[in-house]
């Protein structure tokens, strides 16, 4: 993954998960919910499979920031 898709992928991430703590979801759901849609994200941009953009958004092993949660 290219240094700018990478980045926009980190984004996507912290904006789903920031929105989802701020509807009141568990850290662990707006994780969940972030992964979803930065492997969305990933897969438009990259042309993958669904499957294949989910398994390397979770290798990116991204977490929520401080102020995510």
């Amino acid at each position: 993954m290219n240094p700018a898709t990478r980045h926009m992928v980190e984004d996507a991430y912290h904006e789903a998960c920031c929105e989802a703590r701020g509807r009141g979801i568990s850290a662990l759901a707006a994780h969940k919910e972030a992964v979803v849609a930065a492997a969305m994200l990933l897969a438009a941009l990259d042309g993958l499979e669904d499957e294949a953009a989910r398994s390397s958004v979770i290798a990116m092993n991204l977490r929520p920031l401080t102020q995510d949660a």
